[in-house]
């Protein structure tokens, strides 16, 4: 497996960004290093492609934050836009996947919504994605997206369900599990919750976000992102299931306030791995 997370440092060009992932924070992963305003500056795309490569980086993930679902058409349009243009990007550059949650019928792009757990909604999310796919025609990278709390995909069943129903093989699978964490239930049985996960997706997974979750002993339930060390997620099982993937699977550490947080969360994980006999590359 491989480990990656933000960098802190400002970089201007390949080696420079090289330098960032590897002699500063010591990470064999990447998240990828251009916006989508570089899309067609196929040269320094290029360049990058081949520092990644020299320097054995793997480029994890491009995200394409936005609401492909929302109501609002010109937010909408703007989404899906960004998506295609994402997706292109991953694909000139190498990175595993594209990368975004499925997106929001409600006011908030990534907030709860009643309509966003219905059949109609599960349809939408279909045409969607293969409206994305499709149109890019990418040849390397996958569209995927991150599992979430309140909306689909929000299991492993439901995500195979969606491979099935999209029916595209650049379609693949973006793994969070403490995205799925959202019962006392899923929580004190997160490993169990992670095997299963991983049993049923192992050979769609392209990329996932390492965090952590702590529930609360307060009403009603409520949990927490903290950082991976602090927290309940299972990151012995999660760590040995993500090495029965292939070697360059990325591990991305996320949503960490400072640096020095990162370095404390890419230490625990290490420190997991070496007891669970896991390699980092």
């Amino acid at each position: 497996m491989r480990l990656g997370g933000p960098l802190f440092v400002e970089y201007s060009n390949p080696e420079g960004w090289v330098a960032a992932v590897m002699k500063y924070h010591g990470y064999s992963a990447a998240f990828c290093p251009l916006g989508t305003d570089q899309l067609k500056n196929t040269s320094l795309v290029r360049n990058y492609e081949e520092a990644a490569k020299k320097a054995d980086i793997v480029i994890a993930e491009m995200g394409a934050w936005s609401n492909p679902m929302s109501p609002d058409e010109k937010i909408r349009s703007e989404a899906l836009k960004k998506c295609k243009e994402s997706l292109a990007l991953a694909d000139e550059i190498g990175a595993r996947c594209c990368v975004n949650i499925a997106g929001s019928r409600g006011q908030k792009w990534d907030g709860p919504c009643q309509e966003d757990l219905t059949d109609q909604t599960f349809e939408m999310i279909v045409d969607t994605v293969r409206g994305i796919i499709d149109d890019v025609k990418p040849r390397r990278a996958f569209y995927a997206l991150e599992t979430m709390q309140w909306m689909y995909p929000d299991s492993a069943e439901c995500y195979i369900k969606l491979i099935r129903a999209i029916g595209r093989k650049q379609f693949g699978v973006h793994m969070d599990p403490v995205n799925l964490i959202c019962s006392p239930q899923r929580y004190f049985g997160n490993a169990a919750v992670i095997r299963d996960c991983f049993k049923k997706l192992g050979p769609y997974i392209r990329s996932c976000h390492g965090k952590d979750i702590m529930l609360a002993d307060r009403s009603t339930v409520h949990l927490d992102e903290v950082r991976p060390g602090t927290g309940g997620l299972d990151y012995g099982v999660f760590l040995q299931e993500l090495a029965k993937l292939h070697p360059d699977t990325p591990l991305m550490l996320e949503h960490l306030a400072k640096e020095e947080e990162y370095a404390q969360a890419a230490e625990y994980v290490r420190s997991v791995a070496v007891q669970k006999s896991v390699k980092i590359i």
